[in-house]
């Protein structure tokens, strides 16, 4: 039976969200402790990630208040490696495939999401870079996709892996975020989820609809966190 778990997380952090969805799949038992990415608290870096980062674990131990983690306890970090680790302490979950090919092919996903969609966004969405960038991202990604289902057609890492993304992603076009020129955002998103890219939006679509994404992406919450943060991008 695994042991004590308590996550440190944050709801704007789409790799913190990764990390909740993984554990939400599992139906684990766990205490989520909310890190205010603005204001961190002191003991945080010291005794829980010295990168000062989230999503992060404090694994077993005794039983101590999340704010005064144990020594005892073992830390773990970086969202991905967080996924598989849940994936290992709950095999029956199917986070991660048992076939060595599924396995494979859902790894190969996460890379192409890491490689590929993460960094494009990130590129268009902060420095304005240009929008066929993020298309072509978009389209490799789609070409992994199988005709229906999920990433490799059932739910798994690969698609806890671009979840979060895709969600923040869309946020922020709907809500004219990002270095982009105003009032395009809209129109983005509508091109990135129909027409050539229609696989893409119905996968979206399915992944927005899983019940441990809807019980652990509070939408209004980020939309807000989203707006304060980057309102003013666009003068900077």
């Amino acid at each position: 039976m695994p042991e004590r778990i308590t996550l440190y997380s944050s709801k704007l952090c789409p790799c913190a969200h990764r990390t909740e969805i993984a554990l939400a799949e599992a139906k684990a038992q766990y205490t989520r402790y909310e890190i205010d990415l603005e204001n961190k608290p002191v003991w945080y870096a010291p005794k829980v990630n010295p990168a000062s980062k989230v999503p992060a674990i404090a694994y077993g131990g005794p039983e101590v208040p999340p704010d005064q983690p144990s020594p005892e306890s073992v830390k773990l970090a970086e969202s991905l490696v967080l996924v598989e680790f849940v994936a290992d302490l709950f095999p029956d979950a199917g986070i991660l495939p048992k076939d060595a090919v599924k396995r494979a092919q859902a790894r190969f996903f996460i890379e192409a999401v890491s490689s590929k969609f993460v960094p494009s966004w990130f590129a268009f969405f902060l420095r304005g870079a240009p929008i066929e960038d993020f298309y072509a991202a978009l389209e490799y990604v789609q070409s992994l996709l199988p005709a229906q289902g999920f990433a490799i057609g059932e739910f798994s890492a690969a698609d806890i892996a671009i979840a979060p993304f895709a969600a923040r992603t869309r946020i922020s076009l709907l809500n004219e975020l990002g270095k982009y020129p105003e009032g395009t955002g809209k129109k983005i998103w509508e091109t990135a989820t129909t027409g050539k890219f229609a696989r893409f939006g119905n996968y979206v679509d399915d992944l927005f609809a899983r019940e441990s994404f809807k019980e652990t992406f509070d939408e209004a919450y980020v939309t807000e966190g989203f707006k304060k943060r980057f309102e003013n991008l666009r003068s900077q």
